[in-house]
């Protein structure tokens, strides 16, 4: 049971990071703009960020699908989340009305409210815990270099 649970969180967690920053990459002015609407980071940051990000995504889950570094890769992509998690509820907390942009897209929205908040952080928390599952007992078969 514990081997389908480590593959199910390795596997996982490459397919979200493989299609968000794929998407992200693919639409660097709507990541930009999603970035920019968390009202947190000076223009510089922002511009650097709407390409690294998607960047470090893909390869984070490059090494997750092939398995090079798992843990490592696990770590890295539970700081991330969390800073994903703390984004979303800052944003949250001060009254901000917008897309979070995980999957692409983001920016302002007229629409966000508690339940896209919720629904945002209740799923990064879901890929967080897969993270710590993956980090704690990353799935070795298949891998290239546990």
């Amino acid at each position: 049971m514990n081997a389908a649970i480590s593959a199910i969180a390795r596997f996982g967690l490459a397919a979200v990071w493989l299609w968000s920053g794929t998407v992200k990459l693919l639409n660097p002015l709507d990541s930009r703009q999603a970035i920019a609407a968390y009202e947190l980071l000076p223009g510089g940051m922002i511009d650097f960020l709407a390409v690294a990000l998607p960047a470090v995504e893909l390869i984070l889950g490059l090494m997750l699908l092939i398995g090079v570094f798992l843990r490592w890769a696990a770590v890295a992509s539970a700081i991330i989340l969390a800073g994903f998690i703390v984004g979303v509820g800052s944003a949250w907390a001060r009254g901000l009305s917008i897309d979070c942009g995980c999957f692409g897209g983001g920016g302002y929205d007229a629409d966000a409210g508690p339940a896209s908040y919720l629904t945002s952080i209740g799923r990064d928390l879901v890929f967080l815990a897969m993270a710590a599952w993956t980090a704690w007992r990353p799935f070795e078969r298949f891998a290239v270099r546990p």
